[in-house]
């Protein structure tokens, strides 16, 4: 089911419950990194997981790009039904569209749409057309970054892919952690995998892959920002090709 509707979660509920909160987050981040190299990766991701579904329950919601349904396999298995969360930008590839609606379908997800104030016809009205080409951090900051915002206030705890082997940028990325941009834990139980034992974990439990990837795309993003990166380039310089960007904003 595909679902506008963010109100299953409620979010923290004051000051006292936001410090309980980040101390929690930061004394688990400290125990599972003292977990990794003791047990395999796999197990480790699984352990984070069965702690988050346990302790949040129902404001626990789990980030996706639809790149591929690793994460939201990994977060069903944990909790049955979890909330997985969409960045409905209007400027997605028909592809990313479709694997959102099968991983629905094959992983009995409720998809929570969050969606940008404007449409992209009233922001071309508003900023110029195709704001993208001209100032992308801004496109991204309405299109992503507050919508993202917005939803994650109803929520306790959110899982994202996040990987450090993706970019220099997230090398440090811990396990799990407090945001402080967005007042909730950050739990990123995959931050240690490589890229191949993400490929082995796909091929061996038939995860859903985006048909981009095939096609040539390691890194995905919007339509009019995702380029296919030249043969041995870093995998994520298709996107902002031409700028200096690397970030779309949601991670800091």
């Amino acid at each position: 089911m595909t679902s506008t509707d963010t109100q299953r979660g409620t979010g923290p509920s004051g000051t006292g419950a936001r410090e309980d909160l980040r101390t929690a987050a930061l004394a688990a981040g400290e125990r599972f990194a003292a977990r990794e190299g003791v047990v395999g990766h796999e197990e480790l991701t699984r352990e984070i997981l069965a702690w988050a579904a346990e302790t949040f329950g129902a404001d626990l919601i789990v980030a996706s790009n639809m790149q591929d349904a690793v994460l939201v396999e990994l977060g069903a298995a944990a909790r049955p039904g979890v909330d997985v969360l969409f960045l409905e930008t209007g400027y997605h590839f028909a592809e990313t569209l479709g694997t959102r609606d099968a991983v629905a379908q094959v992983y009995g997800v409720r998809i929570v749409q969050a969606e940008p104030e404007l449409t992209v016809a009233e922001q071309d009205a508003a900023y110029g057309k195709d704001l993208f080409a001209t100032d992308p951090g801004a496109c991204c900051g309405m299109r992503k970054v507050e919508p993202l915002k917005k939803t994650l206030a109803q929520y306790d705890a959110w899982v994202t892919g996040v990987r450090r082997v993706e970019a220099p940028t997230r090398a440090t990325t811990p396990l799990v952690t407090w945001d402080e941009r967005h007042g909730l834990v950050k739990i990123n139980p995959i931050a240690h995998w490589s890229d191949d034992q993400m490929q082995d974990y796909i091929r061996e439990h038939a995860v859903l892959v985006n048909p981009l990837v095939d096609a040539g795309y390691p890194s995905i993003g919007c339509a009019p920002c995702t380029a296919k990166p030249a043969p041995g380039a870093d995998p994520r310089s298709g996107r902002w090709a031409g700028f200096s960007k690397t970030e779309c904003g949601l991670h800091g």
